[in-house]
């Protein structure tokens, strides 16, 4: 097993774990770390479809994360709001 390897199974096991998140920011968080480890194994074994794809999702996850975590604060300042009448 060289070096690269272990990134490799790292990125597959963060994909595997993304099926089991029940929460959109949990989800988006495990991904963008999937990302991350696919990218620099792409880079590393020099899998250029594979890197061009984690590419572009790597910021397609920031961005839906961003709006998860923006609707998540949003849902509970209306909770707050609506327990103080």
């Amino acid at each position: 097993m060289n070096f690269c390897e272990p990134i490799g199974y790292l990125a597959s096991l963060l994909v595997l774990a993304t099926f089991c998140m029940r929460g959109m920011v949990a989800l988006r968080s495990i991904a963008i770390a999937s990302n991350i480890a696919f990218i620099a194994y792409g880079w590393l074994v020099h899998i250029d479809p594979v890197l061009v794809l984690h590419v572009v999702l790597l910021p397609t996850n920031a961005w839906r994360l961003a709006q998860a975590v923006r609707a998540g604060r949003e849902a509970a300042r209306l909770r707050r709001r609506s327990y103080r009448r």
